[in-house]
């Protein structure tokens, strides 16, 4: 598994899902650069010390942040309430990333669950 798989799945996508994407993939890059960039249930995702602490899918009308936890998102409250959720998943718009601010939340929420 590895970066290539990313790019792969990345360049399967029309615009501005790849963009938006892109950015987002970048944006999880800079907040936890030791992260391992991998594929894990068909879709791209990020670990660190064997444990996947992120990742991300593309469908039709939305995207999706997969925090790879069922209490991260709940855990986050007011901070996600813009946003449809579900036990395990942030849906954003297609065209639209999730703020830098959002996503180091996300991860420090999933790296603190880790332990």
């Amino acid at each position: 598994m590895s970066r290539q798989e990313i790019d792969d799945y990345l360049d399967g996508l029309d615009e501005p899902k790849r963009a938006t994407l892109e950015r987002l993939r970048q944006t999880i890059l800079e907040i936890i650069p030791e992260a391992d960039e991998c594929i894990s249930y068909g879709m791209p995702a990020f670990k660190v010390g064997g444990k996947t602490v992120a990742g991300f899918a593309a469908f039709k009308n939305h995207l999706s942040y997969l925090p790879h936890s069922g209490s991260v998102i709940s855990a986050l409250g007011e901070q996600v309430a813009a946003y449809q959720t579900s036990k395990g998943s942030l849906q954003f718009a297609i065209d639209k990333p999730l703020p830098k601010a959002l996503v180091k939340r996300l991860i420090r929420a999933r790296l603190a669950e880790l332990g």
